[in-house]
């Protein structure tokens, strides 16, 4: 079995940071891309920003050059650095990794989400 478990989430005011981080545990085999996904009350569930196992990390429009995704393949944990914040980055912020199992079956993981509010 796998767990994601997120923190970090919480209140801060426009153009402020915040960092979110989630660790991954179980009986894992192999760790492929992590990333971190957003759903703001009435819309759809949206990337954020993933990371692979080596490589360069992919970041929606929206948050490049404010969002920093880093992951620590040691700790099996995934952050997510949350800087000029705005208005519009308010919502639930979802851990996913996709993940092998020591059973052999890959697939997405994800972890049960924590709440991002901007509001002054």
């Amino acid at each position: 079995q796998v767990q994601l478990v997120e923190s970090g989430g919480g209140l801060v005011q426009p153009g402020g940071s915040l960092r979110l981080s989630c660790v991954v545990s179980g009986n894992i085999f192999r760790f492929y891309a992590m990333g971190w996904y957003r759903q703001a009350p009435g819309q759809q569930r949206e990337l954020v920003a993933t990371i692979p196992s080596s490589g360069l990390a992919n970041y929606a429009d929206s948050v490049t050059g404010r969002f920093i995704i880093s992951r620590d393949n040691a700790k099996n944990t995934v952050h997510l650095q949350m800087n000029s914040l705005k208005f519009e980055d308010t919502a639930v912020y979802y851990c996913n990794a996709k993940i092998r199992t020591v059973l052999g079956a890959t697939r997405d993981y994800w972890g049960q989400g924590t709440q991002v509010t901007v509001s002054s």
